[in-house]
């Protein structure tokens, strides 16, 4: 049976048997059964991270280590809020400090602690704890940027929109006209705007 591991755009997390090429870290989520409790998140530091770093093996939710996280690509890590990682992702972590500097004109790219307290206001509310969206134009919005669409994690890509599954993308559609809800936070957005380009799945070519 798949462990509850598997992030979506959406930023659940859920259980899937499909495999992601991205791993992330919120910090401990689960108890001594492997299994999730009620936290989503355990500080501001949500990062992805390569799967593979250094010949290091660990076995997966060991008691008192960090829950490991997968996610299908960094476009979909991105979306459900995370950054790279600056140790294993250390040239990405570097490109998207680069990004989110020039986003603000700033010749001086942010800490790791500022990057993840601006993505933390970004990305969940206070309160409810339920993602935040904005709206935006979806002519202006930039590749790998995720939207909803009736409900369902759309990347743009391209000029149009790619549906999002565990296993990949799988169809393809037109950009709608005027407004769209954006799922991935608004400083990533503006990052990727500014020239940071997040990996994405191969399946991303077949689905156009």
């Amino acid at each position: 049976m798949p462990l509850q591991n598997r992030v979506t755009p959406l930023g659940h997390i859920v259980a899937d048997p499909a495999r992601g090429n991205l791993m992330g870290n919120r910090g401990i989520l689960h108890d001594g059964e492997r299994r999730l409790g009620r936290s989503r998140w355990k500080h501001k530091a949500w990062i992805a991270c390569t799967l593979a770093f250094k010949q290091t093996r660990r076995p997966l939710m060991a008691p008192g280590r960090y829950t490991e996280l997968f996610f299908l690509d960094e476009a979909t890590s991105l979306a459900a809020g995370h950054r790279p990682c600056a140790e294993c992702r250390r040239a990405d972590f570097d490109a998207f400090r680069a990004a989110w500097a020039a986003a603000e004109g700033s010749d001086d790219p942010p800490s790791a602690p500022e990057m993840d307290a601006a993505l933390h206001a970004a990305r969940v509310d206070r309160w409810s704890r339920d993602q935040i969206r904005h709206e935006r134009s979806a002519a202006d919005l930039p590749d790998g940027v995720f939207v909803l669409v009736d409900g369902d994690p759309w990347l743009v890509w391209r000029r149009q929109l790619l549906r999002w599954t565990f296993g990949g993308y799988d169809t393809a559609a037109p950009l709608p006209a005027g407004l769209a809800t954006v799922i991935t936070p608004a400083p990533t957005v503006a990052a990727i705007a500014a020239g940071y380009a997040p990996g994405v799945h191969s399946s991303a070519a077949d689905a156009r």
